[in-house]
């Protein structure tokens, strides 16, 4: 028996989920070829450009496509009916053999866009979850993102700071602690420094010539070049994309694209314009500022800057507070720090991910 030519999903996908994910997966096995529609109201707080990124490069075998619908459901009226079903013809013009669908008004759907009907765990057993359950607790239901999703909701962290002033030591133990939490939280990652890999790896370069070279012969004989930065954070911003989609719901960065800007200054004396739309390419939603006050500065044979690390400190202040960067600024013992640290990270979980509820729907 030969597949249906052309079967369609549709759905808000507010957030795309493990049930939606189970949807689109079964109607792609059971036609030759799927489109995937995603309907966004202006009141939901995720963009539709955002939901439809994830479903495509979750799914890249199948047609994905995006619509603004502002109309509300109700099942029982008439007018309402037909302004949904002009909406998702004039997004999907083309003839639909098949619907896909877990709803039970799936079938009169069908009917009216002149498709068969293939119902797919209507009863939600396989993946109990639902868009609203997700909105209420997304972290109490991250196992049910997949990827894209957990990179698009995850809460970011940065840690920044002078040299030896504690920011990787934060990072680490956020990370640590929050993953000792257990459940969704035991994937907290913590994103590395590629700027100190970079570092590492031109003294390396250096040392395979000579033998015995320092970080001091490298600032001489191989000093940074201003394009070596918009590279490093680069880097920096795959490294925390990759991590985010395998991680919990907070990601903690030992620095960012934000933060090489600055580092840029300290080696080179000035701004490059190339860092700003790195800087920006990501949303961050907390920067911890490690203050050097009170930290012995540590020579672990990258570092050199111990004089200049007042000057560090107050430049990240100063650009955080010039660009409305979120921050709090991390004094006092180690432990302190932690305490401090944790404090202002469950505030900003407990504040939520302010997910907006959807249009009514009128059954």
């Amino acid at each position: 028996m030969s597949l249906p030519e052309h079967g369609l999903v549709l759905g808000k996908f507010y957030p795309p989920h493990a049930g939606h994910h189970h949807l689109i997966r079964t109607a792609r096995a059971g036609c030759e070829r799927l489109t995937v529609l995603v309907s966004h109201a202006d009141v939901e707080t995720i963009p539709l450009a955002a939901r439809v990124a994830w479903i495509r490069e979750a799914h890249p075998d199948v047609r994905v496509v995006g619509t603004v619908d502002n109309v509300h459901m109700d099942l029982h009226d008439e007018a309402i009916w037909q302004a949904h079903v002009d909406i998702f013809k004039a997004a999907v013009p083309e003839r639909i053999d098949a619907l896909f669908t877990s709803e039970s008004y799936g079938p009169e759907l069908a009917r009216r866009l002149g498709a068969a009907h293939v119902e797919v765990d209507l009863d939600r057993a396989r993946f109990p979850v639902s868009g609203t359950k997700i909105r209420a607790d997304p972290a109490g239901n991250w196992h049910y993102l997949e990827g894209p999703v957990r990179a698009g909701l995850a809460l970011r962290v940065v840690a920044l700071g002078a040299e030896s002033s504690g920011t990787t030591t934060i990072a680490e133990a956020l990370a640590a602690a929050y993953a000792a939490r257990g459940g969704a939280w035991a994937d907290t990652r913590c994103v590395p420094e590629y700027g100190r890999t970079f570092s590492e790896e031109k003294l390396r370069a250096l040392q395979a010539v000579r033998p015995g070279a320092a970080w001091s012969d490298v600032r001489f004989e191989m000093p940074f070049d201003t394009a070596d930065f918009p590279v490093i954070a680069a880097r920096q911003n795959e490294l925390e994309e990759a991590a985010a989609r395998l991680g919990g719901p907070v990601l903690f960065c030992d620095t960012d694209a934000f933060a090489t800007a600055i580092w840029h200054e300290r080696y080179l004396g000035g701004r490059n314009p190339a860092l700003d739309p790195l800087a920006d390419a990501l949303h961050h939603h907390l920067y911890l500022l490690t203050d050097h006050d009170g930290v012995p500065f540590d020579d672990d044979g990258l570092r050199d800057g111990e004089h200049l690390r007042p000057w560090m400190t107050a430049r990240f202040e100063q650009e955080l507070r010039r660009t409305g960067r979120r921050y709090v600024k991390l004094r006092g013992s180690r432990e302190h720090r932690l305490e401090q640290a944790v404090r202002a990270v469950d505030a900003l979980v407990a504040a939520g991910w302010n997910l907006a509820d959807p249009l009514p729907e009128y059954r």
